[in-house]
């Protein structure tokens, strides 16, 4: 590629990491699913790399810049995905644009950005009236996702907005009595919640009640980690997996795949891989100078963070079964493109130094 074209490279220790770390995924994605969806992903994760490397070129003040015009895109996709979206399994959640669109996954860029460019001019701590603005930006996108319905993505978005907020200083006594008001409106979220949403939170506390039917994901689940041990059955050796009682394992349950397979020892191989990551995205927001870039940075970052541990929660029956992928492991195109797209905003803060410097 001409190097006039490439003028700024990504990070090259986060490079190296996320490379290892896709490279891992693919090994676990050949037991899940077989050659076809390893050479479809690889595809897609060419792709995204290749968005990664075009924006990591972008000056960090150009997002900054068109943030409210790709927020406000992305709304209209949300509108558009009630209006005309394809519906699986009961869901409404795609976009047909030529190519399989779900734009809730550009909400983990978009919103965070959006909340950040309301902050970015704002004394620290915010003032009521940003917050306020905050909080309305927030619930319009997290509305538009449950609508779909979608509760558990519109938690975890609204969790990435509310990370904006978090790292621009507001006061621990606001942060625990919004705690506390969404535990004591837990029982009119019941009311509000679909039939399955319902059924996902009872089988969470109880699997073993319908262990044919409700139940029968997390109970697989369950045997599969349990019977990899510490150092696993072995690559392809899954019986779990390889005789398909193991549901969705190519993707929301592949972390299942890899326990049983690799073990304990993969798992922590994969964490130490993840925890790595964070640490180096975190050491890059950190050294932003630009209120706007730091809060996006760091959010980004923190939702990367929350995803993974929803999934292992989710998986391991700590948490409800809310069909959030593994981080650049699990089989997925728009969420490969959007997580190497949020890296790209954060090596290119890296990379253009005289921001950094400033």
């Amino acid at each position: 590629m001409n190097n006039r074209l490439i003028q700024h490279l990504p990070d090259g220790i986060l490079m190296a990491l996320i490379l290892l770390l896709l490279g891992f995924g693919l090994v676990v994605l050949y037991s899940a699913g077989g050659p076809v969806l390893v050479e479809r992903q690889a595809v897609r994760i060419a792709l995204g790399l290749t968005v990664l490397l075009v924006v990591t070129q972008i000056r960090p003040e150009r997002f900054e810049q068109f943030t409210p015009l790709f927020f406000t895109g992305t709304v209209v996709l949300l509108v558009a995905v009630l209006m005309v979206g394809i519906t699986v399994k009961g869901a409404q959640r795609w976009l047909d644009l030529g190519i399989t669109l779900q734009p809730s996954e550009l909400c983990k860029i978009t919103l965070p950005m959006m909340v950040a460019w309301i902050f970015r001019h704002s004394p620290l701590p915010p003032d009521w009236r940003h917050i306020f603005m905050a909080f309305t930006v927030i619930g319009l996108c997290a509305g538009l996702i449950y609508l779909q319905p979608d509760l558990g993505t519109s938690i975890l978005i609204a969790t990435s907005g509310l990370f904006v907020i978090y790292l621009a200083g507001i006061s621990w006594k606001f942060i625990g009595g919004c705690g506390l008001l969404a535990v004591l409106s837990s029982p009119l979220a019941w009311y509000f919640m679909h039939d399955y949403q319902k059924q996902r939170v009872l089988m969470f506390l109880n699997p073993e009640a319908d262990p044919l039917n409700y139940g029968w994901n997390i109970i697989q689940s369950k045997i599969a980690i349990g019977s990899g041990g510490f150092w696993g059955k072995g690559w392809t050796e899954g019986t779990q997996t390889q005789l398909d009682f193991l549901p969705e394992h190519s993707t929301d349950f592949i972390l299942s795949v890899l326990s049983e397979e690799f073990g304990f020892f993969g798992v922590l191989i994969l964490f130490s891989l993840y925890l790595l990551i964070i640490l180096r995205c975190l050491y890059i927001a950190q050294q932003a100078k630009n209120t706007y870039n730091r809060l996006l940075c760091g959010a980004l970052t923190l939702i990367f963070f929350v995803y993974i541990v929803i999934n292992a929660g989710m998986i391991s029956g700590i948490f409800p079964v809310v069909g959030v992928p593994l981080p650049l492991v699990s089989y997925g195109g728009t969420s490969v493109l959007t997580l190497l797209a949020s890296f790209g905003i954060i090596t290119s803060v890296h990379s253009h130094k005289k921001l950094i410097q400033q």
